[in-house]
């Protein structure tokens, strides 16, 4: 019930050596200019009491970023104020990219990973982030993924 991105589109594994690089589970910083966080963007599966979650990449300003990595073991952190960001993960289930879709990154207690939510457009994605999806929609998104990563291998 859920796809995560090890990293941001942008991120290049040579960058792991440089030193305005860092790319860890939660967050990501690139050059030392672009900042990421990893959130979840949840799709409640209609007919069900399950959601569906992408685990994505958002890219924030300096000062959002700095501010979130503040408030990163501190309780009480979820009444923080939604931060604007862009989606910098582009998920192979939709025909259209998702790269750079507006979001708002709603912090959640320590230890739950930030909630992502789209701008109200009519991308896919932001449809089915509002209305939710059926369970076949889950199963096709399940099939797209593993013939997306068995096209990958070499």
């Amino acid at each position: 019930m859920n796809y995560t991105a090890d990293a941001p589109a942008v991120w290049d594994p040579a960058f792991a050596e440089s030193d305005d690089c860092l790319l860890s589970t939660d967050q990501c910083v690139v050059r030392g200019q672009y900042y990421f966080v990893k959130g979840l963007l949840e799709i409640p599966v209609i007919g069900s009491d399950e959601v569906f979650s992408w685990g994505v990449w958002v890219s924030l300003s300096r000062e959002n970023f700095s501010r979130l990595a503040d408030l990163w073991d501190r309780r009480g952190r979820e009444t923080e104020k939604p931060h604007f960001g862009w989606l910098t993960t582009d998920l192979p289930a939709y025909s259209t990219t998702t790269l750079n879709l507006k979001t708002n990154v709603h912090i959640r207690p320590v230890g739950e990973r930030p909630y992502v939510e789209l701008e109200p457009t009519d991308h896919p994605l932001a449809v089915e982030q509002r209305t939710g999806i059926t369970m076949d929609r889950v199963q096709e998104i399940a099939a797209d993924l593993f013939h997306s990563s068995r096209s990958e291998q070499p």
